[in-house]
């Protein structure tokens, strides 16, 4: 069936711990940074990176502009912790006992990430404008990419170590392939999956890896 669409609910606020205090500062209260974050991310999906204001996040959160700096210096720095602590909050792909089983785990993680309504809109908005904003997108890049990827290879190490792959795969190309077709099926082109759409997906991903 077609990957359930999570809830219409903003993600979590990712982050900072309870009463976590600056130093020489204030105690932040855990409430006031989970209703920024859920501002932030409902503001970001609405406007979009650029038009993106730090006053109008404060607004729908409820809370002053003030409670944002005091988090956060600036709108990129907001943006790459909030996007980055949710894009890297999962432990990494489950160890299911085969190479098959994994893929599809982590096949299902995504598209379940991808149906998020604030996912579609935001993912493709932030990559774009990861374009005209080189410190965005080195900044996403080291948070994002690069952990998501160490954790993705997990999967192919662990594929090797049960005797499933080759120690020489391509690693750097199985990656592409790993997150590439979904990410455009449902993130770009927006098509709807069949009901063994990640089924298939998980075999032709494993016949390619072994080939």
């Amino acid at each position: 069936m077609p990957a359930t669409p999570a809830p219409q609910s903003p993600p979590p606020a990712p982050g900072r711990p309870p009463g976590r205090r600056l130093p020489g500062g204030p105690v932040l209260q855990d409430s006031v940074t989970e209703a920024i974050a859920a501002a932030f991310f409902e503001e970001l999906a609405a406007t979009g990176y650029a038009r993106l204001s730090l006053e109008a996040v404060a607004k729908r959160a409820g809370a002053g502009k003030a409670a944002i700096y005091r988090r956060w210096a600036s709108k990129l720095e907001m943006t790459v912790d909030l996007v980055s602590a949710v894009a890297v909050d999962a432990s990494g792909p489950a160890d299911t006992g085969s190479l098959r089983g994994d893929v599809l785990a982590f096949l299902t993680e995504v598209a379940h990430a991808l149906n998020r309504p604030l996912a579609a809109r935001i993912i493709p908005d932030l990559i774009a404008e990861g374009g005209r904003t080189p410190e965005l997108a080195e900044a996403l890049f080291t948070a994002v990419r690069d952990t998501r990827r160490g954790k993705a290879t997990r999967l192919l190490d662990r594929a090797v170590d049960r005797g499933e792959l080759p120690a020489a795969v391509d690693r750097e190309l199985a990656l592409d392939l790993l997150a590439g077709p979904l990410y455009w099926r449902l993130a770009v082109v927006r098509t709807p999956t069949a009901p063994d759409h990640l089924d298939r997906l998980a075999d032709k991903l494993v016949a390619a890896f072994r080939a």
